[in-house]
């Protein structure tokens, strides 16, 4: 059995790393629906430090929405605990905390992404660099996934790091889609515009989910399908329901490996059964953002269970 300390280094490891590519997807959002802007862009701008849940934070250092504000907060900001940095820091500090749970080209890669992005956050980003800069961001944590996937042994240290990543991922997807439907449509009349449709895809990119939807839905952008997309569909890699499958998964071996459930199994099965929604439309109905915010608590609150269970301390 591992100890403690161990998963718990593994799990934050791997939340970390999840976080630092969610932090620039986040950034890329923001980044194409302020372009669809023609006059202030302020408003996206606050959306995506609200939707990264840095708002006071922000607020402390800060007095505009601006995309170089917002950018250097979110990707070089060291003194912000989910920036980029700051993530990819944490990340590469567990690592080297469970060094021995790890293969060596796990290692390698998480210690060459974090040598890497501490070059490219180096200095203040130009904006017109922007779009190349969080591509890196995306591609380096791509590079460790990858190593991961391909040499780790399937135990219970895989299970822990894979409960970090889709903790984070939901996090993610759920934050992405409530800040583009609460907060950036202060006016009804803009459902289904032609700058609305171009929003919504704009978030299908941001979650590299832009050209999957239109094998699925054939190219029609309505809030429905994407919300289903995003939230039911079990096939899209960061959708709820997908994330949530594999959470259970990764439980029940963890379950079975140690011969005892715990209350983490008892939520975890519950909020998969919430995200088995008879219709997307029932969603609507009740409320999009409701159902998000209600989604989010109950994540972290898996997390926090998680931990609790694990003796991660």
């Amino acid at each position: 059995m591992l100890l403690g300390r161990t998963a718990n280094g593994l799990y934050w490891m791997n939340r970390y790393i999840e976080r630092a590519e969610n932090m620039a997807r986040l950034v890329d959002a923001g980044l194409r629906m302020a372009l669809t802007r023609t006059q202030d862009a302020s408003e996206e701008w606050h959306s995506v430090v609200i939707s990264a849940g840095s708002d006071v934070a922000f607020a402390q250092k800060y007095s505009e929405f601006t995309a170089a504000n917002v950018a250097d907060f979110l990707l070089r900001d060291t003194s912000n605990p989910s920036s980029v940095m700051s993530s990819i820091e944490t990340a590469r500090n567990n690592a080297r905390m469970v060094r021995t749970a790890l293969t060596r080209e796990t290692w390698e890669s998480t210690n060459e992404a974090w040598m890497a992005l501490k070059r490219i956050l180096a200095k203040p980003i130009d904006q017109r660099e922007l779009p190349t800069v969080l591509d890196a961001v995306k591609r380096e944590t791509a590079l460790i996934r990858g190593a991961f996937y391909g040499t780790m042994l399937r135990n219970e240290i895989f299970d822990f790091s894979q409960l970090g990543t889709y903790l984070e991922r939901a996090d993610n997807t759920a934050r992405i889609l409530d800040v583009k439907y609460y907060v950036l449509l202060p006016s009804i009349s803009w459902v289904g515009s032609t700058l609305d449709n171009y929003q919504w895809e704009s978030i299908l990119r941001s979650v590299s989910a832009h050209r999957s939807y239109r094998w699925v839905y054939e190219a029609e952008y309505k809030p429905t399908n994407i919300a289903d997309y995003l939230i039911v569909n079990a096939r899209m890699p960061r959708s709820l329901t997908f994330c949530y499958r594999f959470i259970l998964e990764h439980l029940n071996f963890l379950g079975s490996d140690y011969g005892a459930r715990h209350a983490c199994h008892t939520t975890a099965e519950r909020i998969h059964a919430m995200l088995k929604v008879g219709s997307i439309k029932d969603v609507f109905d009740a409320g999009l953002h409701e159902f998000l915010g209600n989604f989010i608590a109950e994540n972290t609150r898996l997390g926090d269970e998680i931990a609790e269970d694990y003796r991660f301390y």
